[in-house]
């Protein structure tokens, strides 16, 4: 692969992760899965890349979870916005790798946090139109 091919791929090679459903009557492994993924509470957003150990855990945790591929104008206003700097042991500043967003403005969906997103709910795949719920959510 070319040096062309690769930066085509990077651009496209980010899926965020917004979790959308909480905590009541979640089963240990589906909690310890959104863990893992560093989503600890509602409306936690991740960037992740799409290889099989972490599209894995996105299927397992698809029914408290909604993901798709962002853009670079909606994660630079992510990063920009939404950012927490702490700092670690040795005293360097580091980012955290969530981001805690609020609620969406007018909703998730007509049908709420119980539906998959192709059936006008919240849940499950969105391609591309993850980047207008982020944008709802900053």
């Amino acid at each position: 692969m070319d040096k062309k091919d690769d930066t085509k791929q990077k651009g496209k090679n980010r899926i965020a992760v917004v979790r959308i459903r909480g905590k009541v009557k979640l089963r240990k492994d589906i909690k310890d899965t959104l863990d893992m993924l560093k989503l600890y509470k509602q409306n936690y957003c991740i960037i992740i890349e799409p290889n099989p150990s972490n599209m894995g855990m996105i299927k397992k945790a698809e029914n408290y979870i909604t993901w798709g591929e962002i853009d670079d104008d909606t994660l630079a206003m992510l990063k920009e916005k939404r950012e927490e700097i702490t700092m670690n042991k040795q005293g360097k500043k580091i980012a955290k790798s969530f981001f805690r967003l609020n609620p969406p403005r007018k909703g998730f969906g007509r049908k709420g946090i119980k539906m998959p997103f192709n059936s006008g709910g919240a849940l499950g795949y969105r391609g591309d139109k993850i980047n207008d719920l982020i944008r709802r959510m900053i």
